[in-house]
């Protein structure tokens, strides 16, 4: 074999690598942010006990085993994932995440994180907001070596991005304990507005970071979920405080995504309304198909409510039948209908627009 045919089969060689960066790079990345709701499997490279890398975590997953996520199987970014006919986004902690594998995005949510750099402090090593924003500015430093800086950009300002935050800072901050240091200092709407100017300005870094399509979930209904009603409910309804801090929360977050868009001069920021999401199949179980909205699928105590899910745990045969997986956290089906709603949801779900909206507008530009 000649040494002019090896050049010619090399330069064919490179030119097809070469198009295959380009097609994939051509597909719209998807960027997570957030804590336990989101994080696919960070905290499993951390020293942490927020974590999820043990039986029966992952029980419906397609390996049936733990992967860091916190649900029986797929949890929210896997299943936008499917509707973006991509791959599900790698932890930006793993080490599969490399070259062509940067092209489709990155998750860098962790569990128990908050707003607030002193949420979660009792889960010790876990990657707080701030941290996750300066991991996306590593991540754009190592896409830009694979695929230059200009390509970079693009990928980055036309990707999709998911932001869930806030939860925590009430249950894991505000209510952690009885009089904690943050409701000594606060009262509940002065805690909210504090709330609100931190996140803020942790949207307005986002943006400065290139995104310009972001999903930011509100807060669920914090009083329901099975953890709450087994502590703080009254005969099984909704623990009433929780449920005030969330209707404090989501309408003054609504209104500072509707200033940021204002002020961004574009419908950067699409608000998603995790509380009324959650809210219609809690309130109506059976019309989803769950025989229950309160009684976690794994777990103990009052509603599976107490304590962390576990391989000594009670497990339920069924996960499609229950609404919570465990004390905190949808099963995959509740995160299937949560997504439909992202999709297809009317302005009362999804503001200004659903993601389906999103992606045929953005497809014609």
């Amino acid at each position: 074999m000649d040494a002019s045919f090896l050049l010619i089969t090399f330069f064919l060689a490179g030119l097809a690598a070469l198009g295959t960066l380009s097609m994939m790079s051509e597909a719209r990345a998807f960027f997570v942010f957030g804590d336990s709701l989101v994080d696919n499997g960070n905290n499993n490279f951390l020293l942490t006990t927020a974590r999820a890398d043990l039986p029966p975590y992952g029980i419906d997953y397609p390996t049936h085993r733990p992967t860091g996520r916190f649900s029986n199987g797929l949890n929210m970014p896997d299943i936008i994932s499917e509707h973006l006919g991509a791959e599900p986004t790698l932890p930006y902690l793993s080490p599969e995440l490399r070259g062509e594998k940067l092209l489709v995005g990155a998750n860098f949510a962790s569990a128990g994180i908050g707003i607030l750099n002193d949420t979660g402090i009792q889960f010790l090593n876990i990657i707080r907001i701030d941290r996750q924003l300066v991991y996306f500015e590593q991540y754009k430093q190592r896409l830009s070596s694979v695929v230059g800086e200009a390509q970079m950009k693009k990928l980055v300002n036309q990707a999709l991005v998911l932001i869930t935050l806030g939860g925590n800072d009430f249950v894991n901050n505000y209510y952690l304990v009885p009089f904690s240091a943050r409701s000594r200092e606060f009262a509940l709407p002065d805690y909210v507005r504090y709330l609100i100017s931190e996140y803020k300005k942790i949207l307005g870094r986002l943006y400065e970071l290139g995104a310009r399509r972001v999903m930011v979930t509100g807060t669920g209904p914090l009083g329901c979920v099975p953890s709450e009603l087994a502590q703080r409910g009254r005969n099984g309804e909704c623990a009433a405080e929780l449920q005030r801090a969330a209707s404090l929360f989501n309408p003054q977050l609504d209104r500072t995504l509707i200033e940021l868009n204002r002020k961004f001069g574009s419908d950067v920021f699409i608000s998603a309304n995790a509380f009324k999401m959650h809210m219609d199949y809690i309130s109506d179980p059976g019309s989803y198909g769950f025989v229950t909205s309160k009684i976690a699928c794994c777990g103990q105590g009052p509603y599976n409510g107490l304590g962390l899910c576990t391989a000594a745990s009670n497990l339920c045969p069924n996960r499609n039948l229950y609404s919570f997986w465990d004390a905190f956290h949808p099963t995959e089906k509740a995160n299937r209908i949560i997504v439909s709603q992202f999709m297809i949801g009317s302005s009362e779900y999804m503001n200004p627009m659903n993601l389906s909206t999103i992606l045929a507008m953005d497809a014609s530009t």
